[in-house]
């Protein structure tokens, strides 16, 4: 009997940023991620950790090298914040997986968290916000090439929210995509012993995620001029919400300017399918061979 592979979800949230999110109706990020990987290995188990809560116990290089592979969340925390006792935690974890050589994958939090360890530079966008749809994201010749985005198209559109972005990659990173408001919307880091996919935008959502991560920013949104007002927001969210549910409504795809990038879930989570085929499994049917 083949023994289930087994990953370790890493949801970086303060608890009361988690409570905020759930507030709004999202599902926790961790969640998020969960239901990604059950959706293609079915049989898979997971481990949950919670490095912001008190307490958490930071799986050392022994645990580590259990994991078939190690999901990184989003998070609302800063990566240059380091008096922040979480985010040393989390660099340290990052730095012990490279040396295990336990493959990553992670989105917005866990490509800022892959670049840093390695030697890079994360700092604020100096265009600000990118919220909702990340458009006309473009792969790199080397993007067309990896395995990550094998079946992706060239150019196509992501859920996304952040702030900060990627400044310098680090020795050992490949530039796998961009867009003009983000230099860096995806890259693979080879670092010591691992490596980790990671993209900027946001595999793990849906349109009603999104939806209500933006009921859950409303205040920062309407103070950045995404909306002009509560009314604003809510006719956007009231519209987005409509269209999760009913995929095909025409006239909410060409208001919204959606297409199947967006809402078909294999051509949104890819990257993620990729990653266990082409990354996890072939890993490990290369230790085996060994």
């Amino acid at each position: 009997m083949t023994t289930p592979l087994k990953f370790l979800i890493i949801d970086g949230y303060p608890k009361e940023g988690r409570e905020e999110l759930e507030g709004a109706g999202m599902t926790l990020a961790w969640k998020l991620y969960a239901d990604m990987l059950l959706t293609y290995l079915p049989a898979a188990e997971y481990d949950v950790l919670l490095p912001s809560d008190f307490g958490a116990e930071i799986p050392d290089a022994k645990k580590l090298s259990t994991y078939a592979g190690l999901l990184w969340t989003g998070c609302s925390l800063s990566i240059n914040d380091t008096d922040n006792p979480s985010v040393r935690h989390q660099l340290e974890l990052a730095k012990t997986a490279y040396e295990v050589g336990t493959p990553g994958f992670g989105s917005c939090w866990g490509l800022q968290i892959a670049v840093v360890v390695a030697g890079g530079k994360v700092e604020p966008n100096p265009k600000g916000r990118e919220m909702g749809i990340a458009r006309k994201i473009v792969l790199t010749d080397k993007g067309k090439n990896h395995p990550m985005y094998q079946g992706k198209p060239p150019v196509f559109e992501a859920f996304i929210s952040h702030d900060d972005m990627v400044t310098r990659m680090p020795p050992g990173a490949i530039l796998l995509a961009g867009n003009d408001w983000t230099d860096v919307q995806s890259a693979v880091v080879n670092h010591k012993n691992g490596t980790f996919w990671a993209t900027q935008y946001h595999p793990e959502y849906d349109l009603h995620e999104m939806a209500c991560l933006i009921v859950a920013r409303e205040k920062k949104l309407i103070e950045y001029g995404f909306y002009a007002n509560h009314e604003d927001m809510a006719s956007m969210v009231t519209r987005m919400k409509t269209l999760s549910r009913e995929p095909l409504r025409k006239d909410l795809r060409w208001q919204l300017a959606i297409d199947d990038d967006v809402l078909d879930q294999r051509q949104r989570q890819c990257e993620f399918i990729n990653w266990i085929e082409k990354a996890v499994c072939a890993r490990l049917h290369d230790k085996e061979v060994e």
